[in-house]
């Protein structure tokens, strides 16, 4: 229990209610100098070129496997698509849901707990709501990410919050 106080800077920690945070990575691009400028600028933080995902770490079972929820074009490294998307034309998106082996150790923000019992269903009826034509900057994955997490935690502008706070949990 102290352990998870002083690892999420939270006021208390509960066994039964899922933990849900924000990861971010580079963005995907083709090879060359474009995934090149895109993993550089993950590497130095510019935080308008990342991209954004949920992952629901359950803490109700014995074996907790997290899961990530993550939204991006269907084919991220086709320089066509990303031609449209840059240019603010429609591309095709895709809802990715897959488990993780483990939480990542850099750029994974705790965000707080799901206040629901089945964080699993209710993720899916959020994604089978989402629309699926990605804009960036209007409904992409930093969009999808607030969505999802305001969904499952009540909270509201995460990203917005952990960029004003130089990356902190909430």
């Amino acid at each position: 229990m102290a352990a998870c106080l002083a690892r999420f800077s939270v006021t208390s920690c509960s066994s039964s209610r899922d933990e849900v945070y924000v990861a971010a990575m580079a963005l995907r691009a083709s090879k060359g100098p474009a995934r090149f400028l895109f993993s550089t600028a993950y590497s130095l933080n510019f935080w308008d070129l990342h991209h954004f995902m949920v992952i629901v770490n359950p803490t109700s079972t014995s074996n907790p496997i997290p899961t990530v929820y993550d939204f991006q074009p269907q084919d991220p490294e086709n320089i066509w698509v990303a031609a449209a998307a840059l240019s603010g034309r429609k591309v095709a998106g895709v809802i990715l849901v897959r488990k993780l082996e483990k939480l990542p150790k850099r750029k994974c923000w705790f965000v707080g707990y799901a206040k629901g019992n089945d964080d699993e269903a209710a993720a899916q009826k959020f994604n089978r709501n989402w629309e699926t034509d990605l804009i960036l900057g209007y409904h992409d994955c930093r969009h999808y990410t607030q969505g999802l997490v305001e969904h499952l935690t009540g909270k509201k502008a995460v990203l917005d919050h952990l960029r004003a706070n130089q990356y902190t949990s909430i």
